[in-house]
């Protein structure tokens, strides 16, 4: 009997105009737009000449005919799961020294990333209790692999929230959204960010501002440390980064121009690789202020990363 997801991509390699154009509303509307640009995304290698093509695709198809079932049964079976434990009763249940909230996050989120053919490796130890937790940042996966081994609620930008699935997923992790370019929006999120940080959450931040290809970590901006400040919780860095082989990574960041499902299913058909997070040592609030406190927490993730000085 042949594979329905064969079936799909096999028709859309027929014509590559094809695409499966669907309102993403529900959780079966996600299952079949991802079968729809799975589809689209191998189709349209077709259009593109080169010598290594052809082998581009032989190796991508068993990926995405093993991997497309296993991400949709983790959308039909396992994320009614996690919604239940990610109600309000998770927050008030515990599980060892975690909400049992916050435990289904991990739990989702480690699966995800396996789904994807990521082997996960963890360095160091988060810290316990309140804190901003502050990372170089590179993909969309970013956040993924933070919660898979800590929940955190993140600063994202709000353009997130409209994304497919991650983006509900986030707002039900606390997620808190900003909106570019407004002062008011930003002044709001740092009020927010330190309530909850008092409140005893962690609060997490990338605060490069922006995605690089992983040569280099960008300026941290010194304001967002304030909020450290003023809520007296210490400013853990933690370092990610995608191998390949040994080296990192290049083609998890977004490429130019790709949109974030475009760079999803790219992704879901790459090669098996290793993700790491870097638990580095925290830093106290009170180091000195905000703009010592950024460039330490700087100093300490490009040290881990190993790369060169700037």
């Amino acid at each position: 009997m042949r594979s329905p997801v064969a079936d799909i991509v096999r028709a859309a390699t027929v014509n590559r105009n094809w695409i499966l154009r669907i309102e993403e509303q529900s959780l079966g509307s996600h299952c079949v737009t991802i079968l729809g640009v799975v589809a689209h995304s191998i189709a349209m290698e077709q259009s593109v000449p080169s010598l290594d093509k052809p082998l581009q695709r032989d190796r991508r198809w068993p990926r995405y005919v093993w991997r497309v079932p296993l991400l949709l049964w983790h959308l039909a079976v396992h994320l009614p799961l996690t919604l239940i434990l990610v109600s309000p009763l998770g927050e008030r249940l515990r599980w060892g020294d975690e909400h049992l909230r916050h435990r289904a996050i991990r739990w989702w989120s480690a699966g995800l990333m396996r789904i994807f053919g990521f082997r996960l490796r963890r360095f160091g130890t988060p810290v316990k209790g309140a804190a901003l937790v502050v990372a170089n940042h590179l993909s969309w996966l970013d956040i993924e692999l933070m919660h898979s081994q800590r929940a955190v609620e993140f600063v994202a930008k709000s353009e997130i929230s409209r994304w497919p699935l991650v983006g509900w997923l986030a707002r039900r992790a606390g997620t808190i959204y900003h909106r570019r370019g407004s002062t008011e929006s930003l002044a709001s999120v740092a009020q927010m960010m330190v309530l909850r940080m008092q409140q005893g959450a962690q609060v997490g931040v990338f605060p490069e501002g922006g995605t690089t290809d992983g040569t280099r970590v960008k300026v941290f901006h010194a304001r967002i440390f304030q909020t450290a400040v003023e809520a007296d919780v210490p400013v853990q860095p933690v370092a990610l980064r995608y191998l390949l082989d040994g080296a990192p990574n290049r083609s998890v960041p977004f490429l130019d121009g790709e949109s974030f499902f475009a760079n999803f299913v790219r992704l879901l058909g790459e090669p098996s690789m290793v993700a790491e997070v870097h638990f580095l040592e925290a830093i106290p609030a009170h180091s000195e202020g905000r703009r010592r406190i950024a460039e330490a927490a700087r100093e300490r993730i490009v040290a881990a990363l190993a790369l060169p000085p700037p």
